[in-house]
């Protein structure tokens, strides 16, 4: 019944953002979320701040099927209003049984490039930051053949839904460096395959979908795309949020012996740790990247965050002191869609005109290893 404790704990579960339907099972170690903050910069850290990089062209793509809260009260016993209230999620857009997340990255990185006026045959790096790939070998060189950058090296990241956020700053410090002029940088997610359709508590949260940007030198000193950033993690806390290898013995003969036939378990969540670090480390890591660059939060036009709770991303920014109304949030529509989450939001920002050339954007990511980050972006 939907007076039972249940219904309590999706307000921590669905705040804590990612997935889960019961306690992970993996080992805990020592972990920065239960012992304290990260020591506070007194000044900008040496080489994590004005990235010589311009940020432009952006591109998004969700599945056509769009499940509503309403939709979802044929699944499992929920409510609209219980779903909303709990965590500012109205909808979601799933993929169905034949379609593929690569060919969501793929849209949306063609859209990215088209968006910057770029010649596919010009990138020369493309990462996709996936937890859900298509290939469990990776799908970044698969995107890269369908958009047509042949010439571009290309690989895979996984941090779930900080993923965007350090392929962002990889892909930067690529292009900074002056190793490569022009990258691809993509988050793209279906974490409607891993959840517990039968969980209310979890299956209510997720939505699938792709984000894409283009990241160029910057034309000339003085105008930095990056202008600071921060990236943490945290192995103590994997048994929080995990989804577990769960394989199965498979007999060869007796004298070869048994392997592990490989499977997954859906993705496994304790929510009140979660809640704690998401609250706690969001702030921080944003504090440490505005340090970095230099900057106070007021002086942010616009806060884009990981999209996984209304709540979150209203406590954060609170804590920092800036206004609903900067901020950039689409999780109504959308649901979490981890690594996706952070470009979905900036393509529809940029598409309705809120952010334009020239905009500082305070964006953070945050979710499984654990692992959280944060960059001060300026767009355009």
């Amino acid at each position: 019944p939907l007076e039972s404790p249940m219904p309590a704990m999706l307000g921590v579960l669905g705040a804590a953002l990612v997935c889960g339907h019961r306690a992970g099972t993996l080992a805990r170690g020592p972990s920065l979320a239960r012992t304290g903050p990260v020591a506070a910069t007194t000044g900008p850290v040496a080489g994590r701040s004005m990235l010589q990089v311009s940020i432009q062209g952006v591109g998004a793509a969700a599945p056509p099927s769009r499940v509503t809260n309403g939709d979802l009260e044929t699944v499992v016993d929920t409510s609209d209003a219980w779903i909303s209230k709990r965590t500012g999620i109205r909808s979601r857009h799933l993929l169905g049984p034949e379609e593929h997340v690569s060919a969501l990255a793929t849209d949306a990185a063609a859209a990215a490039l088209a968006d910057a006026g770029c010649d596919p045959l010009d990138v020369e790096l493309v990462i996709v930051a996936t937890s859900s790939p298509d290939d469990l070998f990776g799908d970044a060189a698969f995107v890269a053949s369908q958009v047509g950058a042949s010439r571009a090296v290309a690989f895979d990241l996984t941090a779930a839904c900080s993923g965007f956020l350090f392929a962002l700053v990889t892909a930067s410090q690529f292009v900074h460096t002056g190793a490569f002029n022009t990258a691809l940088v993509v988050g793209a997610d279906a974490l409607s395959r891993w959840v517990d359709w039968d969980d209310r508590n979890t299956c209510v949260l997720f939505g699938d979908g792709a984000g894409a940007v283009v990241v160029r030198k910057a034309g000339g000193e003085g105008s930095p795309g990056v202008l600071g950033f921060a990236m943490r993690s945290d192995g103590g806390g994997r048994c929080d949020l995990n989804l577990a290898y769960s394989g199965t013995e498979r007999g060869l003969s007796d004298t070869a012996g048994s392997v592990s036939q490989g499977a997954y378990r859906p993705i496994a969540m304790n929510g009140k740790e979660v809640y704690k670090f998401a609250c706690s480390r969001v702030p921080e890591v944003l504090e440490e990247a505005l340090a970095n660059a230099g900057m106070e939060a007021s002086q942010v036009d616009h806060l884009l965050l990981h999209q996984a709770n209304i709540r979150i991303i209203e406590g954060v920014a609170s804590r920092l002191g800036i206004s609903m109304d900067k901020v950039i949030a689409n999780l109504d529509e959308y649901g979490n869609t981890s690594a996706a989450s952070i470009p979905l939001a900036l393509a529809a920002a940029v598409k309705e005109g809120k952010v334009k050339p020239g905009d500082v954007i305070a964006c953070a990511g945050f979710g499984a290893g654990l692992s959280w980050g944060a960059a001060i972006v300026r767009w355009g």
